[in-house]
């Protein structure tokens, strides 16, 4: 049986971990563990420790690491930039999947057609979160804060840069052909696409056209599509 699993920035510095008030109302009553059980806590950046629960409240988990292993970063390292939705369910919702299959970095965009400004990022940080402990994993995404479209793009991007559009283009590769990149930045439009002014920045920035398929796609459903694809 798996440890249960959990998240603790402190791990590695802290000899002693204090839960947060969530995180102890899970472990005693959800879980109803006691003193002297133990879980599995990572800090998010590689390490994992297997850890005793030494002190438990209905309000408070005091845990004691054990011995700390370091887990290498994936070799795919999948920086998603996608335009900020309207509707925030939907926003996280992709959040949440794309954590889970593996993407490293996500970047809202502020767009040309990006109605939606309000955005929050402790509340994202936190489906992040739950995400990377649902899928066992031990590395927390990278999230930052809306950027402007023409200030991401000007940003040093290593590895493949690709953007996808709707417009037509006779330069658009399937993103397949790019499955065998291990670090690749990829833009996904807002409602409505990318402009062509948009698309065109995005070229002179060194940026490849692809296809995500023959049909149109939903902003959420084009990045979990890219996702799927890449960060296999």
């Amino acid at each position: 049986m798996q440890l249960p699993f959990f998240y603790a920035p402190g791990l590695g510095s802290d000899a002693l971990l204090s839960m947060d008030e969530e995180t102890a109302r899970h472990i005693t009553q959800v879980l109803r563990m006691k003193e002297g059980e133990v879980v599995g806590i990572t800090n998010g950046k590689g390490a994992f420790a297997e850890c005793k629960i030494v002190s438990a409240s209905k309000k408070s988990c005091a845990l004691q690491p054990g011995e700390i292993t370091q887990h290498p970063a994936p070799k795919k390292q999948i920086t998603m930039a996608i335009g900020l939705l309207k509707n925030k369910s939907r926003m996280e919702w992709f959040f949440e999947k794309g954590t889970e299959i593996g993407v490293s970095r996500f970047v809202p965009l502020l767009t040309e057609r990006t109605e939606r400004q309000q955005f929050r990022l402790d509340r994202t940080t936190s489906i992040l979160i739950s995400a990377m402990l649902q899928s066992q994993q031990y590395r927390l995404p990278e999230i930052c804060a809306p950027l402007n479209f023409q200030t991401f793009i000007q940003q040093k991007v290593i590895g493949k840069a690709l953007i996808a559009h709707c417009e037509p283009d006779d330069e658009k590769q399937y993103l397949h052909h790019f499955q065998n990149s291990n670090e690749i930045t990829i833009l996904i439009g807002p409602e409505g696409d990318f402009t062509s002014a948009e698309i065109q920045l995005a070229k002179q920035h060194g940026y490849q056209a692809i296809t995500l398929g023959a049909t149109r796609l939903r902003t959420e459903t084009a990045g979990i599509v890219a996702a799927a694809w890449l960060c296999v």
